[in-house]
């Protein structure tokens, strides 16, 4: 699963690094993947809203056995 996550993760990435941002994968474990965004992204006001109606929603569906992406600082 990590895998496939990683690879959605990449087609998202160049939309991202567009507005100076971008996303590293941190964790996957039982369905729930732990992300940190980086650049732009990290502080943003619309970074919650890049993470669940972006980031989320590609990820649940290209992984179905996704069930929730949240950010976490590293």
């Amino acid at each position: 699963m990590r895998e496939r996550v990683e690879k959605a993760l990449e087609e998202l990435r160049s939309f991202l690094q567009q507005d100076g941002g971008d996303v590293e994968l941190v964790d996957v474990e039982d369905g729930v993947v732990k992300v940190k965004l980086t650049g732009a992204c990290a502080g943003c006001p619309g970074a919650q809203m890049t993470l669940t109606m972006g980031i989320e929603r590609r990820l649940k569906a290209e992984v179905p056995e996704v069930t929730q992406v949240i950010a976490v600082e590293t």
